[in-house]
């Protein structure tokens, strides 16, 4: 990981983590455990418990007529780098604890939008959140800042996303930490509410960013921040909305959307354009609702056992006409399974 500045510049890093604790859904693999094998003693014979790594993979089904939520184990086969696996569990996940971060874009170019944003990332969070789920806020301009850590408080994240303001000052520092000019520091914020937030959490972990897609100044990039994504298992979502005016305003081109297509696509999420309408942004809310009510959970144990690091892909196939929506791989690393007892 990259060098970044500490808590003035940053205040995000210096967060601490929370550790979920997830409730195991029947038939689902159980939460991380970091407790040693134990031998277990039959007679006079020792034998080892051993743990057994699980993938966990989460999808959503759609066809011609919507999300599909009657699919059983053997309606569907899953590939790890063109091997077929043995899918050990297969459940729908809507009950599973549900940890949100919400990325909140409040750099000069979201001056007109950004009041939107605000009362409907509050609403979305008042009607998804349940008492065993959790959210976070972060906003991005030319800083970081973690407006509201780990809560499952709608009130208290309403009152932080109120307090979120544009800035597009100079600053008093660099992520970079070379005293350089910043702009919008959109990958940064990805992969630091990835790594520093999620990473460690259990369960099920989205990211919902409320952007116009451009980035400028980022230490990270594209790439990095997808990486960070995928190592954390986490879905990005992305609410393309954006003043136009703006771009035009200044003679600028806006090119936000393909970079945030694959950067939602690769994690298992996707993109929704809402220009700057209301009433878009809403629907795109409760689409985002719909899915997290209708995803399936799909482990297996994988037959590359080697925890080397390598990124492997994953592709899940269903019925014939059926659209699948899943992450595109993982990395095969020790902290980025799940132990199965």
């Amino acid at each position: 990981m990259r060098p970044f500045l500490p808590a003035a510049a940053l205040c995000l890093a210096l967060a601490p983590a929370r550790h979920a604790q997830e409730a195991p859904s029947p038939g689902g693999p159980p939460p991380a455990s970091k407790a040693a094998a134990q031998p277990v003693d039959i007679g006079n014979t020792q034998t080892l418990k051993v743990n057994v790594n699980l993938v966990n993979v989460y999808f959503s089904v759609r066809d011609k007529n919507g999300f599909v939520t009657s699919l059983r184990k053997d309606d569907c086969d899953l590939y790890e780098d063109k091997s077929l696996q043995k899918i050990k569990n297969f459940t729908q996940e809507k009950n599973l604890p549900l940890t949100i971060g919400i990325l909140l874009d409040t750099s000069g170019s979201q001056q007109h939008v950004l009041p939107l944003e605000q009362q409907s990332g509050a609403e979305f969070l008042k009607d998804v959140l349940t008492p065993k789920d959790e959210a976070f806020l972060i906003s991005f301009d030319i800083n970081v800042n973690l407006l509201a850590d780990y809560t499952n408080s709608p009130r208290e994240i309403r009152r932080s996303i109120d307090s979120a303001q544009i800035n597009t000052g100079a600053g008093t520092g660099s992520v970079t930490g070379n005293g350089s000019a910043r702009g919008t520091l959109l990958y940064d914020a990805v992969f630091l509410a990835a790594h520093d937030k999620l990473r460690q959490e259990a369960g099920r972990k989205i990211l919902v960013i409320l952007t116009d897609g451009e980035d400028q100044g980022s230490q990270e990039n594209l790439k990095s921040a997808i990486e960070a994504a995928q190592k954390a298992n986490t879905i990005v979502y992305v609410i393309l909305i954006a003043d136009r005016g703006f771009y035009g305003g200044f003679g600028m081109s806006f090119s936000g959307d393909r970079d945030m297509q694959q950067l939602a696509s690769e994690t298992g999420g996707r993109v929704i354009n809402v220009g700057n309408d209301g009433r878009k942004l809403q629907a795109a809310f409760d689409a985002i609702q719909d899915e997290l009510r209708t995803q399936y959970l799909a482990s297996y144990t994988p037959t590359n056992l080697k925890l080397d690091g390598s990124f492997r892909t994953l592709n899940i196939t269903c019925a014939k006409d059926e659209k699948i929506q899943a992450r595109k791989g993982y990395y095969a690393m020790a902290d980025a399974l799940s132990p199965d007892d």
